[in-house]
């Protein structure tokens, strides 16, 4: 540690299977560089899920994060049959660090398809909304349903980290990949708004792609990319992705960045079979320290265990990811020969010189966009019934009979049955119907949806419904296949 610097205290937490040999051999390499690090020891993952902890994250973990506003993790294991949630994305979530970062670049000495192609690309990743909300419900017990929630607010602040970023890296271009041409609300919300925050970084090329594409180009010509932003679920598949191709997840490191607190991890999981055994490769976790120490701006210490770990790869010095596990080097002597090479630099491998990373500061309001008018014009009402389309579609109108409201459609699966298209669909017992304001004017009032919910109560079981809403003019909900 360096004479005279205070130490910058950092919650350290071991992680599960492969993740404490991972650690150790980071925090060794961190503290040989002589960076002034302060560890907190934390626990967090299968341990304390047996506690009885259904979170996976007991409370001093969290008062040490709290107070360190830093963490270095290794895998965590979210167990079979007991605990409730990821305790990842728990973390995660937790202290909104919305931003999930992944590099990935070629590595000297592992052959892969794409060797001498030039891949370093950098996945960013929103890192707390969209299905990762983890909101789910049986609604009727063959159908389930989860909640996909993506926010403006959200999609700015990881459109202007992904440019950010870029700008930080010396980096000349950031593409968005989003699934919108089908999901044009929750999908679609991040276009727009990446499209509107692109002119505010006119030195950085940008453009949109559709996600299934981006996975396409990313297999056939992948660098072309040098930042990609997408939502949570897409990032999570792309970065998994692209990490195969440089060489696996034990050279893909990751940061977790909000405005408050940051969370430096590998994207391996904890790999149990190999645990103990002196054979993993550590070099995730260890690049993953190494995002660490330039967030906290210790740019110096942080180079130099880059190039020790190029030079450690480009003399062939590999694990057994690599060579086989017969025949790699053992972890503790991996570790050994990157500390030995400190203070030596590659020749041939190019180490970015990043700037310091401005966050994005957005406003606190929750009612982050306003608008000027709003109005309710209708209401989906989720159905469970065996009935036929028809039988439900003649049932439904006769009891909305004398309220404000008309049926105007049933849907199954999103696609419209009754009235009937002459479509062939497979139908459910479950049954999104469409209830429209009659030709009177006016706002649909809570009365109104309370009358219709009693009325079709008489005969049916409804598990859900959805107010049909209109802002400043414009339908805030889509239209079903079929529906006109």
């Amino acid at each position: 540690m360096s004479d005279g610097v205070e130490p910058i205290p950092v919650t350290l937490i071991p992680g599960d299977g492969i993740g404490p040999e991972c650690v150790r051999a980071a925090v060794a390499i961190v503290e040989a560089a002589g960076a002034p690090i302060a560890w907190e020891d934390a626990d967090a993952g299968a341990e304390v899920f047996r506690r009885g902890v259904a979170s996976g994250v007991p409370p001093e973990t969290m008062d040490s994060i709290a107070r360190t506003r830093v963490a270095l993790k290794g895998p965590l294991e979210t167990p079979v049959g007991f605990g409730e949630k990821s305790a990842n994305v728990t973390l995660r979530k937790l202290y909104e660090t919305y931003a999930n970062v992944r590099p990935v670049r070629e590595m000297p000495g592992v052959t892969t398809p794409y060797s001498g192609r030039g891949v370093d690309l950098v996945m960013v990743r929103e890192n707390v909304e969209d299905l990762y909300a983890g909101i789910e419900y049986m609604q009727t017990p063959g159908v389930a349903q989860a909640l996909k929630l993506i926010s403006v607010k959200g999609c700015e602040k990881i459109s202007r980290f992904a440019f950010e970023y870029a700008r930080s890296e010396g980096r000349t271009s950031v593409a968005c990949a989003t699934k919108a041409n089908i999901m044009k609300f929750s999908e679609g919300t991040l276009k727009r708004v990446f499209e509107q925050v692109a002119p505010g970084y006119p030195e950085i090329e940008s453009w949109h792609i559709i996600v299934d594409n981006a996975a396409h180009q990313l297999v056939k010509r992948p660098e072309q990319y040098e930042v990609i932003v997408t939502t949570n679920m897409n990032g999570d598949i792309l970065s998994d992705l692209s990490s195969a191709l440089i060489g696996g997840l034990g050279f893909a490191p990751s940061a977790n960045i909000g405005n408050e607190v940051a969370i430096f991890e590998a994207v391996h999981g904890s790999a149990p079979k190999y645990a103990g055994k002196d054979v993993i490769n550590p070099t995730a976790v260890i690049l993953s320290a190494v995002m660490m120490l330039r967030y906290l701006g210790l740019f110096e210490e942080a180079a130099a265990i880059e190039h020790a770990v190029f030079v450690t790869l480009e003399s062939g010095v590999l694990t057994g990811d690599v060579m086989g596990y017969d025949r790699g080097t053992p972890t503790t002597v991996y570790t050994d020969t990157i500390i030995g090479n400190l203070g030596k630099k590659t020749e041939t491998w190019t180490i970015r010189d990043p700037k310091p990373l401005h966050l994005p500061q957005l406003s606190s309001d929750p009612d982050y966009v306003k608008v000027s008018s709003r109005a309710v014009v209708g209401l989906d009402v989720f159905v469970e019934s065996p009935l036929s389309a028809e039988e439900l579609g003649t049932s439904l109108t006769e009891l909305a009979t004398g309220t404000r409201l008309e049926l105007k459609m049933i849907s199954s699966r999103g696609t419209k049955v009754y009235p009937a298209t002459g479509a062939i669909t497979d139908t459910l017992d479950h049954w999104r119907c469409r209830f429209i304001i009659r030709e009177d004017p006016g706002d649909l009032w809570d009365e109104d949806v309370h009358q219709l919910l009693a009325r079709i109560s008489r005969r049916h079981s409804w598990m859900h419904i959805e107010k049909l809403m209109e802002f400043d003019g414009e339908l805030g909900f889509t239209r079903d296949q079929g529906e006109n």
